[in-house]
């Protein structure tokens, strides 16, 4: 079953349904769905779907010459395989079908790498013919590095030829939950916790199981998919990954400055700075900035906040890292019961902010909130923080959002202590207070709500 990715399919529909030729770039990192999405488009449709693999260029002219010869092409009675690029590509023209064509080429840099005059081929062919015929070509990457460095920089052939860019990320929140429908509000939100977007991993659970099977099972077992998934990521894009091993564990475990992640792992500053960018790069982690920093403040490299940014590279890092001689030796569930099960609320969560975010913006779109917010996110200072602000254009109303995933209900005095972190005059700014609360609300603050302008939402109603 195909969840999700409307946009992407109504922008894909909408370069076919065009009345030219079409050059799409789409990538983003593994297990995202790109090729599921793209398969997902092409299906009713005149298409060609070739994926590429890493071997000798002589063998990916062959294989990709197979590929267009069983379409039918009148060329299948004479040859077994073109005898350059040029004309394989050529190819896609003389495939039967009065509609639009679509030749999808999937993981190009391996084809590129086999045969780096691949992109100048290409851009000829397009010049000359393609980009006035009914063809969609569709490239498509894992390689992050390699797609944004190489094939849509200024140096590549193809710069400029391109005629729609997509970088497919992970899925939000609450297409992320209809992969496992059956379970609760509050299992949905640890789910989501620990494998954020990603349709490959989502698909691993099995909703007809309790959750703290899946999570043995399928991520602290030796020998399972996921189990190993971030290893293999990293081999993937980054050289020196033990050294990447030791920079996101210290991020995952709490150390979000600059100097407290040096601190932590004794890496030249310098040297540091390069590895957190190349993880920004992958979407691995995140800098974050305080809601009211200016930009003079985020260009000083002492600021912001680094973390994670991908759920499960988080949870792996919290999690399985640590704890990898105890789980090589066969012990998923006493690392579950005494090391994951302890933690689990509290890690769930830094999540449960993005999810109460997402909530908000959902709620924006459709124009439901009592103004439209123009930025959202953090805010702290030397002594407060809040989950949530978000702010109008004219910097006149404001949304201050706390999100309490405890067992502790919200009462009264949380909201006092949430009211006095931020002093603006109320005759000239409007505050709203949004509170978001795993245990629900004490019966005094759910009394005084409507006169101190607090909305008061459970998992339930954040979940529905």
């Amino acid at each position: 079953m195909f969840i999700g990715r409307e946009d992407e399919l109504s922008f894909l529909e909408e370069k076919y349904q065009s009345n030219q030729g079409e050059l799409v770039v789409i990538y983003g990192r593994r297990r995202v769905g790109k090729t599921e999405t793209i398969r997902k488009f092409c299906e009713g449709k005149t298409h060609v779907f070739y994926t590429c693999v890493e071997c000798p260029d002589e063998q990916q002219l062959r294989n990709f010459s197979i590929r267009m010869l069983q379409t039918g092409m009148p060329a299948a009675n004479y040859i077994k395989s073109f005898s350059d690029w040029e004309q394989a590509f050529r190819s896609i023209l003389e495939v039967p079908g009065s509609k639009k064509k679509i030749l999808v080429i999937d993981e190009f840099p391996y084809m590129v790498k086999g045969n780096s005059s691949i992109p100048s081929i290409l851009q000829k062919l397009w010049d000359e013919v393609l980009k006035s015929s009914n063809i969609m070509v569709i490239l498509c990457g894992s390689a992050m590095a390699f797609m944004e460095k190489e094939i849509l920089a200024e140096k590549n052939p193809l710069y400029g030829r391109a005629t729609g860019i997509l970088k497919i990320k992970e899925m939000n929140f609450y297409d992320a939950i209809r992969f496992v429908p059956n379970y609760s509000a509050e299992e949905k939100i640890i789910t989501y916790a620990i494998l954020g977007g990603i349709p490959h991993y989502l698909k691993q659970f099995n909703d007809q199981l309790p959750l703290y099977e899946n999570i043995q099972k399928n991520i602290l077992t030796r020998g399972s998919i996921l189990y190993s998934e971030v290893e293999f990521l990293l081999r993937q894009e980054l050289r020196e990954t033990a050294t990447y091993n030791v920079v996101i564990e210290a991020i995952a475990l709490g150390n979000t400055k600059l100097n407290d992640i040096y601190q932590k792992t004794q890496i030249e500053k310098t040297k540091l700075s390069a590895y957190l960018k190349n993880l920004i790069d992958l979407g691995i982690i995140l800098r974050e900035f305080s809601m009211d920093d200016k930009i003079k403040e985020q260009a000083n490299v002492q600021r912001g906040l680094y973390r994670v940014n991908d759920n499960f590279f988080k949870f792996w890092y919290a999690f399985v890292f640590p704890n990898m001689s105890e789980l090589e030796a066969g012990d998923a569930k006493g690392v579950f019961k005494y090391v994951v099960e302890p933690e689990l609320d509290n890690f769930t969560s830094y999540a449960f902010e993005d999810v109460c975010k997402e909530y908000l913006r959902v709620k924006n779109r459709k124009e439901e909130l009592p103004f439209y917010f123009s930025k959202i996110g953090r805010w702290w200072n030397k002594t407060d923080e809040l989950d949530i602000l978000a702010i109008d254009h004219a910097k006149k109303n404001y949304i201050l959002g706390e999100c309490k995933y405890k067992k502790s209900t919200f009462s009264l005095s949380d909201l006092k202590n949430m009211q006095r972190k931020i002093n603006l005059k109320n005759d000239v700014h409007k505050l709203y207070y949004w509170v978001f609360s795993k245990s629900g609300f004490t019966e005094d603050i759910r009394n005084v709500a409507g006169e101190e302008n607090a909305v008061l939402i459970s998992l339930d109603e954040i979940v529905e």
